[in-house]
């Protein structure tokens, strides 16, 4: 029972810390060049993602290794990237990424931790435009729901067409989609203002257009470029 308290309170202790000491520059970085390598091993399997569904997504939000660390409630902690189309009606070409936080948490009973990868496309208009302005409760704020998986699905399905986004995990090499419900996501304000300066904000960078991602960016968005260059109505 002892060595059980300890070993629960060293995975709370550990979520606590990373929760609150804030990233170096070098880290963010080294985030979205994580985000890159998962969409590009995630994409590389066509069974994966729907091209139907990806071709219909705005944007796409990836958060690698999201840690889960609980004890009676369960609770999420990610920060991940993501990437919208420019343009009018953001039906142009891939744009530079922008910083995201998922937090959030589910009434479980839970021991230990678990790293998982989420990928979230956002299939419309409303749901970018409400995350980019604010911290956006999945779920409530905006509908979420899981995603649809093999070659044949359509994005015309009714769960795809009642839903803003879609959400999919990956853990231990499966690959499924998933509800992320409860949790909330939002703009990661101090990162984005780490890579792109001071007072940047979200909206800027995805509404103007006019800021160059890092250079760790480039296999993220040149992937996704390859894999759907251009937004079908």
């Amino acid at each position: 029972m002892k060595k059980w308290t300890i070993a629960m309170a060293g995975v709370l202790a550990f979520s606590t810390l990373a929760v609150a000491r804030p990233a170096s520059e070098k880290e963010e970085r080294e985030r979205v060049a994580n985000a890159g390598r998962v969409v590009k091993e995630i994409l590389d399997v066509p069974d994966n993602i729907p091209q139907d569904v990806l071709d219909k997504a705005r944007c796409v939000v990836v958060l690698p290794s999201v840690v889960k660390a609980a004890f009676v409630v369960g609770g999420s902690y990610g920060r991940g990237v993501m990437v919208c189309r420019r343009g009018h009606d953001y039906a142009g070409p891939w744009g530079a990424p922008v910083m995201m936080a998922l937090e959030g948490g589910s009434v479980g009973f839970q021991i230990g931790g678990e790293a998982t990868d989420f990928v979230i496309l956002v299939m419309n208009d409303r749901g970018m435009s409400s995350m980019l302005h604010s911290k956006v409760k999945l779920g409530g704020d905006a509908s979420i729901a899981a995603g649809p998986k093999g070659r044949t699905a359509s994005a015309e399905s009714d769960v795809t067409l009642r839903a803003e986004m879609l959400s999919y995990s990956r853990s231990r090499g499966a690959f499924a989609g998933v509800s992320l419900e409860g949790s909330t996501l939002r703009p990661d304000g101090g990162a984005n203002e780490k890579l792109y300066g001071k007072g940047v904000t979200a909206a800027e960078i995805v509404e103007e257009g006019k800021r160059e991602g890092p250079e760790e960016g480039r296999l993220l968005v040149s992937r996704l470029q390859q894999a759907s260059p251009h937004l079908q109505k």
